[in-house]
């Protein structure tokens, strides 16, 4: 579980994710996906997160020395500050983009609906 933060449209959601861990751990990043539905730019309809430190290089920057903890709380950092330029969600990332007020919006009503406790 990971916990929608304060002043973001995602606070006191709880949100649910996948976590596998791969046999070639900690030389391969595991594979995390969000279960409870999220209305965010970075992650898709299927809970596939789009985040650096999940990839490998050269694409990618994980490292072994990047702990669950640590990827953690990069997910939660993604979900106060979006990535509109490397969106999963194209309609999302551009609402995010020229209307944020509504893309605020919605993201609350998504957390309401789906992450409130």
């Amino acid at each position: 579980e990971i916990l929608g933060g304060a002043d973001t449209p995602y606070e006191k959601g709880i949100f649910n994710l996948e976590i596998i861990v791969p046999e070639r751990y900690p030389f391969e990043p595991p594979k995390i996906r969000f279960l409870t539905p999220i209305y965010h730019p970075n992650i898709d309809s299927a809970g596939r997160i789009c985040l650096d430190v999940l990839k490998l290089p050269p694409k990618g920057a994980w490292r072994p020395s990047l702990s669950i903890s640590t990827l953690l709380s990069s997910i939660q950092l993604l979900m106060a500050e979006p990535n509109p330029d490397d969106p999963l969600m194209a309609d999302i990332s551009s609402e995010y983009k020229y209307n944020k007020q509504l893309f605020l919006l919605r993201a609350r009503e998504w957390t309401e609906r789906h992450a409130g406790q």
